[in-house]
C-alpha cells in the first residue's frame, strides 16, 4: 500500500502552533502565580531570585554553545549579543549583574547568590539538562529552544507592575533587569521566530521544533516545580 508524506503546515499555522505554548509558560505555575497575587513570603522571593540566579549564569554559557556549533556567519552576528546582554559589554554591566543587584534588593548578600548554596538539586538538574541541549544538539535546534523568550515581555512587564504594589520592601533598583528584558527579549524574538519558521520547514522538522519548545517550556515549570516542593505554598 503505497503511503503518502504529510505537508508542511503553512508558516501562519506552524507560528500559532508555537504561540500556542503560552498556556503552559511558566507564568501560569501556583509558585509564579502566587507571587503575582503577593502570596509568597520573603523568604520564598529570595528563594526564588537565589535558583533563578543558576539559570541566568547558564545562559551566556548556553549561547556560547550555540555560536561555537554554528557555521552561519549572520546567525553568529546576531547571537552574540545574547551573550553580551547576559554578561555585559563596556558600560552595560549585564543581565547577571542585574540579577545579582535584584537579589540585594530582595536582602539577599551577593556572596550568598554567588556562591550557588541556594540551588536546589532539582533546579540544577533542570538547567543543567537544558545547557546540555543547547551544546549537543544541532545548533538550529538549540536556537529553537529560545523560543520561549515570544512569551517573555509579558511576565516582565507584570512583575515591573506588582512588585512595587505588592513586595515594597524590594527596593526599586532591583527591577532594572525586566525594564532591560522588556526591550532585549522582543529583539531576540524577531530573530529567532523568523529563523524558525524558515528553517523548520518540512512537516518532520516542524513536529522537531514543537518537541523542543515542548522540552524547554517543561524545563523553565521544573525549576518551580523544585521551588514549590521546598518552599510550599500557604493553604
Amino acid at each position: 500500500m503505497k503511503s503518502f508524506a504529510k505537508g508542511p503546515m503553512s508558516q501562519e499555522e506552524f507560528k500559532t502552533r508555537l504561540f500556542s505554548f503560552q498556556d503552559r509558560y511558566h507564568i501560569h505555575h501556583p509558585y509564579q502565580v502566587a507571587m503575582s497575587v503577593g502570596k509568597l513570603t520573603k523568604a520564598q522571593i529570595q528563594a526564588w531570585v537565589a535558583n533563578r540566579y543558576y539559570y541566568q549564569i547558564m545562559i551566556p554559557r548556553k549561547d556560547a554553545a550555540i555560536l561555537s556549533n554554528c557555521e552561519d556567519r549572520q546567525v553568529r552576528r546576531n547571537w552574540i549579543q545574547r551573550i553580551l546582554d547576559h554578561d555585559g559589554f563596556g558600560d552595560d554591566p549585564g543581565g547577571i549583574e542585574a540579577w545579582l543587584r535584584l537579589g540585594e534588593a530582595c536582602g539577599l548578600k551577593r556572596e550568598e547568590i554567588e556562591s550557588l548554596e541556594h540551588v536546589l538539586p532539582g533546579v540544577r538538574f533542570a538547567v543543567d539538562a537544558y545547557y546540555h541541549f543547547a551544546k549537543e544538539a544541532p545548533w538550529q535546534e538549540a536556537v529553537c529552544s529560545s523560543l520561549t523568550e515570544l512569551f517573555a515581555p509579558k511576565i516582565h512587564q507584570q512583575r515591573l507592575d506588582y512588585f512595587p504594589k505588592l513586595y515594597p520592601w524590594v527596593h526599586q533598583e532591583g527591577l532594572t533587569y525586566f525594564q532591560k528584558r522588556l526591550s532585549q527579549a522582543r529583539r531576540d524574538v524577531e530573530f529567532g521566530l523568523d529563523f524558525v519558521l524558515n528553517h523548520f520547514s518540512t512537516y518532520e522538522l516542524q513536529q522537531r521544533a514543537l518537541h523542543i519548545l515542548d522540552f524547554k517550556i517543561n524545563v523553565l515549570w521544573s525549576l518551580l516545580d523544585a521551588l514549590l516542593v521546598n518552599y510550599p505554598l500557604e493553604s
